[in-house]
């Protein structure tokens, strides 16, 4: 079981690195906000899994931090694109620059 635990912290960690260098390559900060919202949301989700894993077998069944981290979980999973999907229409609405955009239906819908 601990090794579980192992492969859902390096995917974690894969996600992370991957969020990481999606921020530094892409060309604007909407393409850099989709790349930092995937290292929040996957980067955490192994992370809590694992700690669940290891509060359940390693911890001798300590039911009341596992279902702690499942909340947790679940409200990260909900919060965090929302947030970045608000942060987002935000930015659109003070003119963030971007790369020429091939579809904009959220400035058709404001016209």
């Amino acid at each position: 079981m601990i090794y579980a635990i192992y492969v859902l912290i390096a995917f974690s960690v894969f996600f992370a690195l991957a969020g990481v260098v999606g921020m530094l390559r892409m060309p604007d900060a909407f393409c850099r906000m989709q790349s930092s919202t995937n290292i929040a949301t996957f980067g955490m989700l192994g992370v809590i899994i694992g700690g669940i894993l290891y509060s359940l077998c390693i911890l001798d069944l300590n039911w009341g931090f596992a279902i702690k981290l499942f909340c947790l979980g679940v409200f990260y999973i909900v919060t965090n694109p929302i947030a970045g999907h608000a942060i987002a229409k935000a930015g659109y609405h003070h003119g963030v620059e971007t790369v020429e955009m091939v579809c904009d239906k959220y400035g058709e819908d404001m016209e």
